[in-house]
């Protein structure tokens, strides 16, 4: 993608290096990286704070932090990396189409990597300062009315917001929910989860964590399947998503129109591919086993009967151009508004002439609904849940 972008801009010289490979291979092309041209090395969030030593003795004059919002947790070893980092160029930038991905908090381990005289070092007085922790434990963050004013002010002191709207000529696009029933053994097995879920969570300290685990048992069985990505073998208990994902497909296919599908699970994609090599239809596909995601993309892009694109939602959703396609499906999502948006984005961009559609499969009466609900309210799930465990309410129906 870095390649491909630089080609189609730059016009003037430089040298390109895509860091890849082992950590011994990476340092190597680094410091083999001189020249009176440009040099611009691109490399990972989680292979530069292990490159650290090697990029701080390369000593890059320029830092940029592409999707910034990946380091929005101040004390994660790729965002201390890039503080140092940071600190030690001369100039810094951060690009991201979502720098608050939850809440307001997020914003401060981005901006102490681009100017830490904004907000200053210290998380804790950054916090204390700007926000009230409330909720069970005082963990929740919530930003100050009175401070709302200068927190804006200063982030405005340095920032530019740019939106697709004012920028950007692209096309208007349509949100579709397609309900789907799940049979009734499957239906029957996630009522009992749900009553089983909302007993274990009795007697018990309410966290997020522990709604939201049991909330992903929830959606793996909307989705077909029971038990994790983590299980030896999920076991398939539905086919009521992805026969009405056979029809899409078939739709698309006799129209000659390409399609992408975004999926949450392994087991999922793995269901997907294997209906689509059921069908006789060319596809892409990319997930976190995949290593060659360049190829994938362009064969999708290029290639005419490469005619459908399969993407984990959390691995596929950023850095990458799918404008072949005007139609996205979301098999299934996971929580993160930053992921949704992003795998919208991958349609919606700079490149695409024709209307967008969105069309998501959503099991009924299920919480994949108070999922998509949450989402598109860019509201926060965990804290929703867990409220609504409190005032009595299942969290899970």
């Amino acid at each position: 993608m870095w390649r491909d972008e630089f080609e189609k801009w730059a016009d003037f010289e430089y040298t390109l290096e895509v860091l890849e490979g082992s950590g011994a291979k990476k340092a190597d092309t680094l410091q083999g990286m001189t020249g009176r041209s440009l040099q611009v090395a691109a490399v990972n969030y989680e292979s530069a704070w292990r490159l650290e030593k090697e990029i701080l003795a390369w000593k890059p004059g320029l830092i940029i932090a592409d999707e910034s919002h990946k380091i929005k947790t101040h004390n994660t070893r790729a965002s201390k990396a890039l503080h140092r980092l940071g600190a030690a160029a001369d100039y810094r930038l951060a690009l991201t189409g979502t720098p608050v991905t939850n809440k307001a908090i997020d914003l401060f381990s981005q901006m102490k990597m681009l100017n830490p005289s904004v907000f200053g070092n210290s998380f804790y007085s950054f916090r204390n300062c700007y926000f009230d922790m409330t909720g069970y434990g005082n963990h929740t963050p919530v930003l100050k009315r009175s401070m709302e004013d200068e927190l804006t002010r200063k982030l405005h002191s340095i920032s530019f917001r740019a939106t697709k709207e004012s920028c950007l000529d692209l096309p208007p696009f349509t949100d579709t929910i397609i309900k789907v029933d799940l049979e009734k053994p499957a239906a029957q097995l996630y009522r009992d989860l749900v009553k089983d879920s909302f007993t274990e969570l009795d007697g018990q300290e309410v966290t997020a964590t522990n709604i939201l685990t049991r909330l992903l048992r929830l959606s793996m069985i909307t989705g077909g399947f029971l038990g994790g990505d983590d299980a030896p073998r999920p076991q398939p208990v539905s086919t009521a998503k992805l026969d009405a994902l056979a029809d899409i497909i078939e739709t698309a296919h006799e129209s000659g129109q390409k399609l992408v599908i975004i999926a949450r699970f392994i087991a999922e994609i793995n269901a997907i591919k294997a209906l689509l090599e059921k069908s006789g239809i060319r596809y892409s596909a990319i997930s976190g086993e995949t290593k060659d995601r360049t190829e994938q993309v362009t064969q999708f892009q290029t290639d005419p009967d490469v005619s459908v694109f399969v993407g984990q939602i959390s691995t596929a959703g950023l850095g990458i151009t799918l404008t072949a396609s005007s139609t996205m499906v979301f098999f299934s999502t996971n929580y993160s508004m930053s992921d949704y948006e992003q795998a919208r984005a991958r349609i919606h961009r700079v490149g695409q002439r024709e209307n967008c559609n969105y069309l998501h499969l959503v099991a009924k009466g299920t919480v994949d609904e108070k999922v998509l609900k949450v989402l598109r309210d860019k509201a926060d799930l965990a804290r929703t849940l867990v409220d609504d465990y409190r005032r009595g309410a299942n969290p899970f129906e």
